[in-house]
């Protein structure tokens, strides 16, 4: 199995980038700490929009993935990272070719 990545664009509410920088770097560290298998996970902000992000993650495999999506801290900073959103966040799945 190739590793799975995703690309996922987030645009922040007005005033509330810094709020969505902050929580996005605890999951960052948080993923890092915890997850093993998680292989990149960056944040990237737009220098010609500060509310505009991108968040690219590659994991191990599937279950590496799901694992992601289920522990403790992604349900917990989940919702509030969400509610930093101004509109739905856009997010695309890529494997890697061999």
């Amino acid at each position: 199995m190739t590793a799975k990545s995703f690309i996922a664009e987030l645009r922040a509410r007005p005033g509330r980038g810094p709020e969505l920088i902050r929580l996005q770097t605890e999951l960052k560290t948080l993923v890092f700490e915890q997850e093993p298998d998680a292989l990149v996970y960056e944040l990237f902000q737009s220098e010609d929009d500060p509310d505009l992000f991108q968040v690219v993650a590659t994991f191990r495999d599937d279950a590496a993935f799901d694992h992601h999506m289920h522990i403790d801290f992604h349900d917990r900073l989940g919702p509030p990272i969400l509610d930093c959103l101004d509109g739905e966040m856009k997010i695309a799945f890529y494997r890697s070719l061999r």
